[in-house]
């Protein structure tokens, strides 16, 4: 099995309240789609980001609804603080809640954390460490 993903699937409770927050209120490219059942955003080279009907992914992966929030953190690196700060102002105007607000960290980067409208946290972070090469591998 090669190390890559290339599809995250996130359990949401409305296709279409998800669709309206990433693809209207962030402006993510939807890639395809069936109304009300799930919606493929391009989130990056090679990767999906699907918002996909929580009963439909719960009956197909065999697994039982959370009770709560799920315990996973998506993360969306940007250039600088400024970026982080206007990341986070496009998240709350599109609906989310933000749950933590942009701070500099002790390990010298620079985060904030939103929910997504099913309670999904992101987390938009500038490091300055953080580089991509040009054929996609990191350092950190």
């Amino acid at each position: 099995m090669q190390p890559r993903v290339d599809f995250i699937s996130l359990g949401v409770r409305s296709v279409d309240a998800s669709r309206r927050f990433y693809a209207e209120g962030l402006g993510w490219p939807v890639h395809r789609e069936v109304p009300g059942e799930v919606v493929f955003l391009q989130a990056n080279h090679g990767l999906i980001l699907s918002l996909w009907d929580a009963g439909q992914m719960q009956a197909e992966a065999g697994t039982d609804a959370p009770a709560g929030v799920p315990c996973i953190t998506l993360s969306h690196n940007v250039g600088s603080a400024e970026e982080v700060d206007q990341a986070m102002r496009q998240a709350e105007a599109a609906g989310a809640v933000i749950v933590a607000a942009p701070k500099t960290q002790p390990w010298g980067g620079y985060t904030g954390y939103f929910a997504d409208p099913d309670g999904f946290r992101w987390e938009v972070a500038f490091n300055p460490t953080w580089t991509v090469d040009a054929a996609g591998r990191v350092t950190v």
